[in-house]
């Protein structure tokens, strides 16, 4: 778990980074805080009056989370295949939001699934797909219907968490402005 203070800093890193990334300009930001600079796992989502305006994200704990949120705030705001990327004007009007992942661990029974708890990823071949666990909650979805939607999101038929697909589940810590 995080405190107030480290997650307001990750907070910050994520502005930093997106109005960084509007302009053009580089941005490194300083982890200061020893469990920031530990390897974390992130997802950044921007939204622009409650609209998904941007999502991205890193599964694996390979770099320090200040770095991993700054990256993610910066390719969420450029590189979502989904959207326009962000313009300079656009960002005062964006709300961020940090997703700090806990590693995925495979579940052999969907009945361990706590929707509203964990996050989904669903894999298959080279397909695979991820679905916050804030995702099933905002959209009202049991959990048939979150292991539904995960696999089409991975581009795999809706039943193919029946059918040999592995299921992995992860937990998050979800904070973002106000």
């Amino acid at each position: 778990m995080l405190t107030e203070q480290q997650r307001d800093r990750l907070l910050a890193i994520a502005r930093e980074a997106l109005l960084a990334a509007t302009r053009g300009e580089p941005y490194a930001p300083a982890c200061d805080d020893a469990a920031l600079a530990q390897p974390g796992a992130a997802f950044v989502t921007l939204r622009k009056q409650e609209e998904l305006r941007g999502c991205i994200g890193c599964i694996h704990a390979a770099e320090p989370l200040c770095l991993v949120v700054a990256k993610m705030a910066r390719a969420a705001a450029l590189e979502d295949f989904r959207f326009l990327p962000v313009q300079e004007k656009e960002v005062r009007g964006i709300r961020i939001e940090i997703s700090v992942l806990s590693a995925p661990q495979r579940v052999q029974d969907v009945q361990e699934i706590e929707v509203g708890t964990h996050g989904l990823i669903v894999q298959q071949g080279a397909n695979r797909g991820l679905l916050l666990p804030q995702v099933a909650t905002e959209w009202g979805w049991g959990r048939e219907e979150f292991l539904e939607y995960t696999c089409e999101k991975a581009g795999l038929p809706r039943d193919a968490w029946r059918k040999g697909a592995a299921v992995y589940v992860f937990s998050a810590e979800v904070f973002g402005e106000e």
